[in-house]
C-alpha cells in the first residue's frame, strides 16, 4: 500500500510537530520543513530514526524543492506568539505572505489537497465572541498585532484566490 505523503510547514513548532506526530502513528509518510526560527529541534528529535518521517530545515519563504509527489501541503509556518512575531514581525508577514504562496504553488504543482493553520486573529479585537465564519472582524491595520493579523487575513485571502482562480483543494 503507497502512503500519502504530506509536507508539513512549521514541523518543529508546537502544534507542527505534534500534527506531525499524529499524521505519522495514523500511517502517513511526512516530509517537515521548518527554519529552526522559532521552531525547536528538540521537538522533532525522536522521528530522526523513523524511515516515514524526513526533516528539511528551509525557510519557506525560499522556492520549496520536493522530488516525492505530495498529496497534502500543511501551512504551519509562522511565528505565532506574540513574544515572537513582535521579535521577527518581518519574518511572520513573510512566511505567510511568500511563504504561503510558495505552499500553494507546491499544492498546485502536485495537484495536493491544501490545509492552512489560521487564528481568530484575523478578526482583530473582536465584537462579538465567539466569533463565527460570517465574522469580518474589527482589525487594526497598523497596531502591534497588525503583524500577525495581516500576515494571516493576507494568506486567507490567497488561499482562496487559487481555490476559485486554480481550482485547488
Amino acid at each position: 500500500m503507497i502512503k500519502p505523503k504530506i509536507l508539513v510547514t512549521g514541523a518543529a513548532g508546537f502544534i507542527g510537530s505534534n500534527l506531525t506526530d499524529f499524521l505519522l502513528n495514523k500511517g502517513f509518510k511526512v516530509f517537515g520543513l521548518d527554519n529552526l526560527l522559532t521552531g525547536d529541534e528538540r521537538n522533532i528529535n525522536h522521528l530522526s530514526n523513523n524511515p516515514d518521517f524526513e526533516f528539511i530545515e528551509s525557510d519557506v519563504t525560499k522556492f520549496i524543492n520536493i522530488k516525492d509527489k505530495i498529496d497534502y501541503v500543511f501551512h504551519f509556518a509562522s511565528p505565532a506568539s506574540p513574544i515572537d512575531y513582535l521579535n521577527f514581525p518581518i519574518q511572520t508577514l513573510k512566511a505567510n505572505a511568500i511563504g504561503g504562496h510558495n505552499a500553494l504553488g507546491l499544492s498546485r504543482k502536485n495537484n495536493a489537497k491544501f490545509l492552512l493553520a489560521s487564528t481568530s486573529e484575523v478578526y482583530g479585537d473582536p465584537l462579538i465572541h465567539p466569533q463565527n465564519e460570517t465574522y469580518f472582524g474589527n482589525v487594526n491595520p497598523i497596531g502591534p498585532r497588525s503583524i500577525y493579523d495581516e500576515a494571516k487575513r493576507f494568506i486567507e485571502s490567497m488561499t482562496i484566490s487559487y481555490h476559485v482562480y486554480h481550482k485547488l483543494r
